[in-house]
């Protein structure tokens, strides 16, 4: 693709015409002076999944989205990118409302049960908000009918006009897609059509096809291949590529995986030689006597770790005991990655990179090498480990009394599991025999460790105590998690992942260190430390948000994080479905929620800025998972030059944000593989194991369809109404403000009555999964009620 600014105006008509389909991008000049002037606005494209003609940028000031309509407007963009907008020349704009700011607003008037809008009817504003309600999933498309519905609650929606990309600061998307080759007749290309329908279709040379495409194009009809753009003509609404691999069949795990990581550029390739020539070479590797006696020595005392049973990279380990005078001494020990990834070096550029491990379903794509990340620095079981540790001494209730940062040493005496964890919290009294629990030193007696589980425990439970009384916000999501078969690598088992106690014992902690060295690199560099902010919730959506729950009828707070918090927890009740009405809840509240950031603090300077809106605190950082995370290791440096117990640093502000901004891109994009990973096992479970039979809690309404959560795995769907077999009518309607439907369902036979069903947010369903024709595609099938008793 052309780069942003190669174009000049010399090929460029009178202002406000064209002489190609996309208009010449501005020069970096003109985009500059434009952006200081206010004539320019910059952000991260974000194109409707629903509706990929139609996209947005955040405002800067945050309060209403830029819309741009149609591929046109967006000249050239994808997904992510970095761009700069203009509004449409005042030439351009008659016939269009004169007011800069036009608020739309949709409800009901009267009886009527829906508004629809017919497609050639359609103004600018209906679009508008057309789309920013698809975007979230709130407003029913029937794109065949070119007809929209939409009746869930007033809203407003904002925008500036219509608006055009002038220049692409930053290509965030890969240009890389998955997707299927047709045969074009009398073509020297074939057309390539992407399985995500916001990139364009790409025309790629025919000598990329398989040999035989041209005389067998029906043999590859369900081949998936890779695809990478390299130009986009100003002319054409068709990319140019090339094909870069063939992947294999469609809808097979595999292949599927292998597009999804290629899509969000996912370096899956072996580290290069000369990464691994910055490793120790002489195998197996120990400690030197010189290190040793630059740290801390704590292998004598009673240290393990608490990790899921299939974990390999092991990097954080805790320690408690009990003082004389009552207080507690406890440690977070993290493995100390900075000691063999020194900065500048090879293997660092390669880190620095990748930015994060992504976690697969089936596998992990690390960050760094495996001899790093399951031998050399994960905190293996009775194994000396150099580590970084933060050490508090904590009154009986959780109060910290006093604090120490070091480097130091460590011998795990034993590798636990959540579940190994979570039964010694159970059975606070029980003797546990060697059979229960993994190998663990000699030195260290089962008791002792179980008494410091507990003891982490209680003061875990005070520590969590005080941070929601201090206005913290967890929004838990239900997580799926997989049993693999051995031999095949398919799903054989699904469920729920549970939250327990021991989780929250080690996340305490976590946290904890997290804070404190936060507060620490931040005292010592106010210009140069690495944190992570996370910023309130998008105003104009809590207002719809707000809106929506009065209209439920749910007394929701949603004034601070810890209001929020109080009324997710008090909202929901006390039965045996009080978990499920808190995930539709949760889901609903997470909708307006902002994505936490790295960011340097020299660069930003605002500390109002800093806080962090979930956890309620002023400064955080992270520090505990440095084999899987390069912002957490950049700190670990930050740590190391405060203490003096490492080298000098050589790194600027800039450089510092330059690569804050990467690991968020990386997270980010980390974060979509994996529940992408999990979408397609899931997709295979529905279709080897299925169809499958759950309870659903309805979870959002419409009037011509309803959203359900699938209780027995967390997932949602959504129900249309018109495709319900053996569903005689229906009818939405508004009770006060609360959504409802009644179902009419047809009788079985001539001496039963038809079944009437009623539905509203909250209701129970029951539903059956069952896989469609199309690979990986699965669909909710509302089953019949019984009739009713007499």
């Amino acid at each position: 693709m052309s780069s942003p600014g190669s174009s000049s105006k010399k090929s460029r008509g009178p202002r406000g015409m064209r002489r190609h389909l996309f208009e010449d991008y501005m020069s970096l000049r003109e985009v500059s002076a434009g952006l200081k002037r206010g004539e320019l606005v910059q952000g991260a494209l974000r194109i409707n999944p629903r509706r990929y003609h139609e996209a947005f940028i955040s405002s800067p000031d945050g309060s209403a989205d830029i819309f741009l309509d149609g591929l046109v407007a967006r000249n050239r963009a994808l997904n992510g990118d970095v761009v700069v907008v203009q509004p449409l020349p005042p030439e351009r704009q008659k016939g269009r409302h004169s007011s800069p700011d036009i608020i739309v607003e949709a409800q009901y008037s009267g009886d009527e049960e829906e508004v629809l809008i017919k497609m050639e009817a359609v103004s600018l504003q209906d679009k508008v908000l057309m789309s920013y309600w698809t975007e979230y999933g709130i407003l029913e498309t029937d794109s065949s009918h070119h007809s929209y519905h939409f009746s869930l609650f007033p809203i407003q929606i904002r925008y500036t006009g219509s608006e055009f990309v002038v220049y692409i600061t930053e290509l965030k998307h890969s240009r890389a897609a998955s997707g299927f080759i047709k045969f074009l007749p009398d073509k020297t290309f074939a057309l390539f059509s992407p399985v995500d329908h916001r990139v364009p279709r790409v025309n790629v040379p025919l000598t990329d096809c398989p040999a035989d495409f041209n005389t067998r194009p029906g043999d590859y009809t369900n081949t998936l291949f890779i695809c990478g753009i390299t130009h986009w003509p100003a002319d054409s609404t068709f990319a140019e590529g090339r094909l870069a691999k063939s992947l294999g069949q469609a809808g097979e795990i595999d292949p599927e995986t292998e597009g999804i990581l290629a899509e969000y550029d996912v370096d899956c390739s072996e580290f290069p030689a000369e990464s691994l020539a910055c490793l120790p070479q002489n195998l197996p590797w120990t400690i030197p006597a010189e290190e040793l006696a630059k740290r801390r020595d704590l292998r004598q005392e009673c240290i393990f770790t608490i990790d899921p049973a299939t974990a390999r990279d092991l990097d954080d380990a805790l320690s408690c005991k009990q003082l004389p005078d009552g207080n507690f001494e406890v440690g977070v020990h993290i493995a100390d990655v900075s000691y063999f990834v020194e900065e500048g070096s090879a293997l660092d550029l390669v880190a620095s990179r990748r930015a994060t491990s992504v976690y697969l379903v089936q596998k992990v794509v690390p960050m760094l090498p495996r001899l790093l990340c399951e031998e050399l620095c994960s905190l293996n079981p009775q194994a000396d480990r150099l580590t970084f540790s933060v050490i508090w001494t904590l009154s009986p209730e959780g109060k910290i009394l006093s604090e120490w940062f070091g480097r130091s040493v460590i011998c795990s005496c034993v590798k636990l599991s959540y579940d190994h964890a979570q039964s010694l919290i159970d059975a606070p009294d029980k003797g546990f025999s060697t059979e229960e629990l993994p190998p663990c030193a000699p030195a260290h007696p089962i008791r002792h460790i179980h008494q410091a589980v507990l003891h982490l425990h209680a003061l875990a439970k005070h520590l969590r105590a005080q941070r929601f009384e201090g206005g913290a916000l967890r929004l838990d999501q239900m997580k799926l998690a997989f049993c693999l078969n051995a031999d095949t690598g398919l799903p054989q088992g699904c469920y729920v992942y549970q939250y327990r106690d021991s989780n929250k014992l080690v996340e305490e902690f976590m946290l904890l260190a997290n804070m404190a060295v936060a507060q620490h690199v931040y005292r010592w560099s106010p210009r140069l430390a690495l944190l992570r902010r996370h910023p309130p919730p998008q105003g104009r959506m809590m207002d719809v948000l707000q809106e929506l729950c009065q209209q439920m009828g749910l007394h929701m707070d949603l004034s601070s994080s810890g209001a929020l918090h109080k009324s997710l927890n008090e909202t929901v009740g006390k039965d045996q479905y009080s978990a499920a009405r808190k995930e539709v809840l949760t889901h609903l509240c997470s909708r307006p929620m902002q994505m936490a950031v790295y960011f340097c603090a020299g660069i930003l300077q605002d500390e109002k800025l800093f806080r962090h809106y979930a956890l309620n605190v002023p400064l955080y950082t992270h520090f505990t998972s440095p084999i899987r995370r390069y912002a957490d290791l950049i700190v670990h440096r930050l740590l190391a030059a405060s203490l003096k117990c490492g080298p000098r640093l050589c790194l600027t502000d800039e450089e510092v944000q330059k690569q804050a901004s990467h690991c968020n891109d990386k997270k980010t994009a980390s974060k979509r593989v994996q529940e992408l990973s999990a979408d397609l096992f899931f997709s295979v479970f529905v279709r080897e194991c299925g169809p499958l039979d759950s309870e659903a809690m309805v979870m959002g309404m419409l009037d011509k369809a309803f959203d359900v959560l699938v209780l027995s795995y967390g997932v949602q769907k959504r129900i249309y109404c018109n495709a319900i077999e053996g569903l005689q009518s229906f009818q939405f309607r508004k009770v006060g403000k609360r959504p409802e439907m009644t179902l009419i369902w047809a009788a079985e036979d001539q001496e039963q009555k038809p079944v009437r069903q009623e539905i509203s947010l909250f209701s129970l369903l029951h539903v059956q999964l069952k896989a469609d024709g199309a690979p990986l595609k699965y669909s909710a099938v509302l089953k019949r009620p019984p009739p009713p008793q007499h």
